[in-house]
Formats: C-alpha cells, sequence, structure tokens
C-alpha cells in the first residue's frame, strides 16, 4: 500500500508519546494532515504545546485537532497520571504510538524508581501507560499499539537477574535491552500491538546506528501507515520500515513474553 492509497483519517483519536521532537513531531503531522485528532505527548506542558504551535504555524494543522499532554517518563506516578487524564478525556482511543525514546547515557543513570533510565524510559513507561490505557484502546474493536522500536533489538538480551544492569553497564547494551523488551511487548495478547523499525533516521538516537540517516519524516512515515485501520495488523509483527519481517526469535516465545510481563509488573508496581 502506497501513501496514496491511505486512508483519511477523521474521527480517529491517536496518543503519540514523544511527539516533541524527531520522529514523533512528524507522525504526529502527518496523521494530523489526514484528519486524526492527535493527543500530543511532551516531558512538559510547556513543550506539548510548543510542538502543537509549531504544527499549527508551519503545517496549517486545525488547532482543534491537537491536544498537547505532558509526562516526565523518567516518573512513573506522571505517567500513570497522564494515563488517567487520557481516559477521562478520550474514553476511546484509537491508536497509541509508543515513540518516546532516549539514548541510555554513558554512565549507569537509575531513576527515582529505581529503574536504569532507559529501560524506564524506553519501555517500563510505555508498558505501564499501555496497561492503564487498555479500556481506552479496547472500548471499541479495532484498537491498536504501535511501539516504535530498533533492529538493535536483535543484538540484545535481557538480564533477568540484574534488569538495571548495575554489574555490567553498557550503554548500547542497556539501549539494545530496553528496545528488546519493547519489541518482546508487542507480542503480548491483551491489545492488539505491532513494532517497528523506522529506520536510522537524523534524530539524537543516529549517533547508535550511524553517522547519516534519512528524514525524521521520513521514518514517520513508516510508523503512521500503521496507524491506518485499513492496514491489516497481526499481532506482535514486525516491521523494518515498510517490510514485515521475523523480530528476533526470543521476541514472540510465549515463555519470554509471560517472564517480561511479570517482571514490568514488578518494577512498575502493579499487582496481578
Amino acid at each position: 500500500m502506497s501513501d496514496q492509497d491511505l486512508s483519511p483519517l477523521p474521527g480517529r483519536t491517536v496518543l503519540v508519546t514523544g511527539a516533541t521532537t524527531g520522529i514523533g513531531l512528524e507522525t504526529a503531522r502527518q496523521l494530523a494532515e489526514r484528519g486524526a485528532t492527535v493527543l500530543l505527548h511532551g516531558r512538559t506542558a510547556e513543550e506539548a504545546r510548543a510542538a502543537a504551535d509549531r504544527l499549527i504555524a508551519t503545517a496549517g494543522i486545525d488547532a482543534a485537532r491537537l491536544h498537547p499532554v505532558a509526562a516526565d517518563f523518567t516518573h512513573l506516578d506522571e505517567v500513570e497520571s497522564l494515563a488517567n487524564q487520557v481516559v477521562v478525556q478520550h474514553p476511546h482511543l484509537d491508536v497509541l504510538v509508543n515513540n518516546a525514546g532516549i539514548a541510555a547515557p554513558e554512565r549507569h543513570t537509575v531513576t527515582t524508581d529505581g529503574n536504569e533510565i532507559a529501560f524506564q524510559v524506553n519501555f517500563l513507561a510505555h508498558y505501564l501507560l499501555t496497561c492503564l490505557l487498555e479500556p481506552a484502546l479496547t472500548s471499541d474493536p479495532g484498537g491498536r499499539v504501535v511501539n516504535v522500536s530498533s533492529s538493535l533489538h536483535r543484538t540484545a538480551n535481557i538480564q533477568w537477574n540484574d534488569p538495571q544492569r548495575a554489574r555490567r553497564y553498557s550503554r548500547l547494551a542497556a539501549y539494545a535491552q530496553s528496545q528488546l523488551a519493547l519489541t518482546v511487548f508487542a507480542a503480548d495478547p491483551r491489545v492488539t500491538a505491532v513494532s517497528v523499525h523506522p529506520g536510522v533516521c537524523d534524530t539524537a538516537l543516529m549517533p547508535l546506528y550511524a553517522h547519516e540517516g534519512v528524514t525524521p519524516a521520513e521514518g514517520a512515515t513508516h510508523v503512521a501507515r500503521l496507524c491506518d485501520p485499513a492496514v491489516e495488523i497481526v499481532n506482535g509483527a514486525y516491521y523494518d520500515r515498510a517490510e514485515r519481517v521475523a523480530p528476533a526469535p526470543v521476541a514472540t516465545e510465549d515463555r519470554t513474553i509471560k517472564r517480561l510481563n511479570r517482571l514490568a509488573d514488578l518494577l512498575v508496581g502493579r499487582t496481578a
């Protein structure tokens, strides 16, 4: 399906995390241009509002289609507050795009919640947000989750006995672990979800991959495409840009999926 075949999206409501810059901002723009209502997430209310104003000014987006929302993903209580706000204000959510991400820092860094920062921001915060938004995503058939993952998940392993990587820390290994966890989470059966590697894009994460990449707008087309209800998806599928390919074998193992859910529930403070 080409971009020209993608359907208009009036009446669709999409939450895009990490939507103030890069792929997230471009995904929000492309969806709003096609008529979707976009909940545009930023780390702070000021950053989210500035991103919305930028889209209104530069892309001519109707302000009524953009709803800035905020949560700092290094604080899980803010993620919970965001989810509660969304469920109240938008009891039906068509798509959640889990895009927010950071490169793991050079030095081992732990959040106030006690988690290695990349594991929390890139995975645990999205895990908690998705779980809490499940009622809105499943209020009508067809709700879906799009996880913006990475080809680097293939290089990763989850350190089950030391997920915070306190004993042996490498920024690349920590980042890759977070991307593997996000990819595994797409195969969870609660909400239909897929993962996508949008290609190497010229964003803040590019130094992890290469010295040059495509524009964020080009990467965002692969994300926005998977938000379209006309594009059929299979739960747990993984895409490398526009092509569906097999993820790392561990990403679809039932035992790994269940084990990761138990670990994530423990780390975000959820009880079964």
